[in-house]
């Protein structure tokens, strides 16, 4: 019965380092975790299994480790020497727990890497004057309009509405060919 407690207890634990480190849950505290989990260890002692679990849970995420991997590492750190290595007990709990967490915490990783806000969608045309319309001078050629829509994660989109006449379209045009031409000189004479 000892050996389920403790199995249940770690994987409580290994669930919480998760949820605070990967899931942005700032109510799971590592005090919360030592007083539901591990009552009967000193703070010292829970402190150090605190932050070897979340070592080894930042290593097997870091790498995204698949199966094979994650069997390799397990049984490289039950092997260690000096009394820094897992148990049989703690390996198979870390397994079990990285089979059914990994998507979730490499999702939450690529969400955490990306910039915010992020380019949702975008969309263009390019209107051309009409019959009626030839009398304005100012806009006497087609107009390019392009929309971007920018969003955070959680949060309605913002636009951003950009456009461009002729003159501008081509002065665009005319420097990204200066660019291109400057970046084939440099390949060149590398």
């Amino acid at each position: 019965m000892a050996d389920v407690d403790a199995t249940k207890s770690l994987s409580g634990l290994l669930s919480g380092i998760a949820q605070h480190v990967y899931y942005n849950n700032t109510e799971i505290t590592e005090e919360l975790l030592k007083n539901e989990l591990y009552r009967e260890l000193s703070h010292e002692e829970f402190r150090v299994l605190h932050e070897r679990m979340k070592g080894l849970l930042k290593s097997i995420a870091t790498a995204d480790m698949d199966h094979a991997q994650l069997e390799a590492f397990l049984t490289a750190q039950t092997r260690r020497q000096g009394g820094g290595g897992l148990t049989a007990e703690q390996a198979a709990a870390l397994s079990r727990f990285w089979k059914s967490q990994r998507v979730r915490v490499r999702e939450s990783l690529l969400a955490q890497s990306c910039w915010e806000p992020g380019l949702r969608g975008l969309s263009w045309r390019v209107d051309l004057p009409t019959a009626a319309s030839r009398g304005d001078a100012d806009h006497g050629g087609p107009v390019a309009l392009m929309e971007l829509e920018l969003g955070r994660a959680g949060q309605d989109s913002e636009f951003v509405c950009l456009e461009f006449d002729e003159t501008k379209v081509n002065q665009l045009l005319k420097n990204m060919s200066e660019i291109q031409e400057s970046i084939d000189r440099i390949v060149h004479r590398t």
